[in-house]
Parts: structure tokens; sequence; C-alpha cells
């Protein structure tokens, strides 16, 4: 079983770093100014600009 690379609104960060925003559906492409967030381990995710959207560890 693989690492977990999207995560939802009130699930715990796994590990500290940038996150952002992408969108759940792969078709409709990138986030158009996704939210991007320094979270530290432990955290709840907060809830995305939309409804369609999750958060993932952003790569430098």
């Amino acid at each position: 079983m693989g690492e977990q690379t999207q995560f939802e609104p009130g699930d715990r960060v796994p590990n500290d770093g940038m996150y952002t925003e992408v969108s759940e559906a792969q078709h409709t492409g990138s986030v158009k100014d996704p939210r991007v967030t320094r979270f530290t381990r432990g955290q709840h995710f907060p809830e995305t600009s939309n409804k369609d959207r999750k958060w993932t560890h952003k790569k430098n």
C-alpha cells in the first residue's frame, strides 16, 4: 500500500511543509490560483475553496 498523497479537509497533516489545493478530478486540469499554506504535523487541514478540491504536499 502506498503513501496517501491527497487529503480531505479535517484530515490530520502527516508532515510539516507547504500544502496546496488540487482538483479532485484529474480531467479538469490545474486549479487557478490555488491556496498554498504551511502546516505542521498534527494540524487539521482546513476547508478548501471548492468542494471538488483536496490538499496535497507542494513539490519544490
